[in-house]
């Protein structure tokens, strides 16, 4: 399963957030979720529109663009 199936930008939904297909339930919501503890029963349980594929897909776009992030060192010059 591949996260582009289930996650989509819509500029006219949550201002081009992306989002899970078909709903509007931002990717940073259910991610938010999950680190506050939630369990993946109880995000689907108060979200029935969703499913496992909808939450993994989630954490696989999160991944993909800390993935591509690029980081870029700096010194600070000594005076």
């Amino acid at each position: 399963m591949d996260w582009q199936d289930r996650i989509v930008i819509d500029p006219k939904i949550l201002v081009g957030k992306p989002i899970i297909k078909g709903t509007r339930l931002a990717v940073e919501f259910i991610v938010e979720l999950l680190a506050q503890g939630w369990p993946e029963s109880e995000i689907l349980r108060n979200y029935p529109g969703i499913s496992n594929e909808d939450i993994s897909a989630c954490l696989k776009y999160a991944t993909s663009l800390l993935k591509a992030e690029k980081i870029y060192p700096f010194q600070l010059s000594q005076a």
